[in-house]
């Protein structure tokens, strides 16, 4: 396995405009990272958002810092499908510029008041399998592998996403494990990955403080998850989340790829990111 780390880790510091995302090639690669994953683009000085894209894979490419994944939004439900996916195509054609080789795109927030009340996921599953079948296939004949991942509290459950994934049964479509956001949903992560480990098609490498929903509310920088429990974004290795044998489930399960640091913790933004890769290379090494 190798390391990487996705922009968002760097969002505080991106949002007051201390850094921008090229800057940030250059940071991520003197911190030690293997490869580096971007969300959606902010280009600066009025570039087009293909010319930046550009402009971020020449400087990766100049550092030898590979950018592997491309992360996007989406809401395959509550907008008009073809509209959803035909923008989704335009997405698929700024990771092709981009370099990378997969792209993660949203399923869906779930379903809207008053439908909430009458409609759950298995209602909304057929729609998500087809936005998701178009957009891979697109995808797939630029050698760009789709994925979605589990977060949003609506399609966040491992039984869920799994319904998705072999819904859409298509080898160029899987998941983005993100380890910790199991937590969200109150599923046991070393339970979830082992269910999803051989759809992996990226990982998320994130850990979370986790206390009781039955105790006090711990304040500032927690919120809850769907069950109720208080959740804080934690650095790697100092949360409740097995990030050890989460990976040693992946590895058996023949995973050999990257695994990005997604950091939300509340500590400084440059020293918990260096302090998560620390830990998330010994526990590589470990698991």
């Amino acid at each position: 396995m190798k390391t990487c780390v996705s922009s968002y880790s760097f969002q505080p510091l991106l949002n007051s405009g201390e850094l921008n995302q090229f800057d940030l090639i250059s940071k991520v690669k003197e911190m030690g990272f293997d490869a580096i994953e971007f969300i959606d683009l902010s280009p600066h000085n009025g570039m087009n958002v293909k010319d930046y894209a550009k402009l971020l894979r020449d400087e990766s490419e100049r550092l030898e810092l590979p950018i592997i994944n491309y992360t996007i939004g989406a809401e395959l439900l509550n907008k008009p499908l073809k509209e959803e996916t035909e923008r989704l195509f335009g997405q698929v054609d700024i990771a092709e510029i981009l370099g990378a080789k997969g792209m993660r795109h949203d399923a869906t927030s779930g379903f809207k008041a008053p439908q909430n009340r009458i409609c759950g996921f298995e209602q909304a599953l057929p729609t998500l399998i087809e936005g998701c079948k178009i957009v891979t296939e697109y995808a797939k004949a630029k050698g760009i592998a789709t994925m979605v991942e589990n977060h949003g509290f609506f399609a966040q459950d491992s039984v869920r996403v799994e319904k998705l994934v072999t819904g859409v049964a298509d080898e160029n479509f899987g998941l983005l494990i993100d380890i910790g956001n199991f937590a969200c949903a109150d599923d046991p992560s070393e339970k979830a990955v082992g269910r999803l480990a051989n759809y992996a098609k990226h990982v998320h490498a994130k850990d979370f403080h986790i206390k009781s929903g039955n105790g006090f509310n711990p304040g500032r920088g927690f919120f809850t998850s769907r069950g109720g429990n208080y959740l804080r974004g934690a650095v790697i290795g100092h949360g409740d989340i097995p990030v050890v044998q989460c990976l040693s489930i992946l590895k058996k399960a023949g995973y050999n790829s990257y695994v990005s640091i997604e950091f939300e913790g509340i500590e400084d933004n440059i020293t918990g990111v260096e302090i998560g890769l620390e830990n998330l290379k010994r526990f590589i090494d470990i698991a």
